[in-house]
């Protein structure tokens, strides 16, 4: 079984990311939107090359060709990108796909196909992400392990997205999830690497209970 970080860091480029991986991160998500191939070619290369100084996982968001060209350490997929059974084809099974969920239908259909982790949001409205699904909260979340429990279905490790701090993680924690995926509240962070550890250390703390 794939090792699936407990905390996700969502970035844009090779300078946040290399203060995030100092300060411990070790999960790292390359999101680019409305960019050409060739440019988000050059920063996943540069984004790559932190990965591989410390030994970080790389994540290649809404590309898998991308993923694929790089050799990257996976992918993930959104709603509306390539299915999750096309993306296993071209990327292998030794590759890690993680695919996005709003829904109850939506985890059941992703149940269905070999992937590795379901990027379960938005928490709360975050203005990263365009097109927003209608938020969950923590309620959301409880009314969806809770469905989910009752049909004793096997999951995946399912990890909370969307405008989540600090505070979230003890009561995101009781809820079933794996873990969080994580971006502004790092990016914005007047210490990036100080930031990045605090929420490390809390995520261990909690997520591995």
């Amino acid at each position: 079984m794939k090792k699936i970080s407990k905390l996700h860091y969502i970035t844009t480029g090779p300078a946040l990311a290399e203060k995030a991986c100092r300060g411990g991160i070790s999960w790292i998500q390359l999101r680019l939107k409305e960019i050409a191939y060739s440019d988000y070619r050059a920063v996943a290369r540069e984004v790559q090359s932190v990965c591989t100084e410390y030994r970080c996982t790389l994540i290649i968001n809404d590309n898998v060709e991308l993923a694929f060209e790089l050799g990257a350490d996976g992918v993930h997929i959104g709603k509306e990108d390539m299915s999750p059974g096309l993306a296993r084809e071209l990327l292998q099974e030794e590759k890690i796909i993680g695919c996005t969920a709003n829904t109850p239908a939506d985890i059941l259909e992703l149940v269905t196909h070999n992937i590795d982790y379901i990027g379960l949001g938005p928490y709360r409205y975050t203005s990263t992400k365009k097109n927003l699904s209608p938020l969950l909260g923590l309620d959301g979340y409880d009314a969806i392990f809770r469905q989910m429990n009752m049909m004793s279905l096997k999951l995946p490790p399912i990890v909370a997205i969307g405008g989540i701090t600090g505070q979230d993680i003890p009561a995101l924690a009781a809820t079933g999830l794996h873990g969080v995926a994580l971006s502004a509240i790092i990016s914005s962070a007047p210490d990036i690497s100080g930031e990045a550890g605090l929420l490390a250390a809390l995520c261990e703390q909690y997520f591995s209970r």
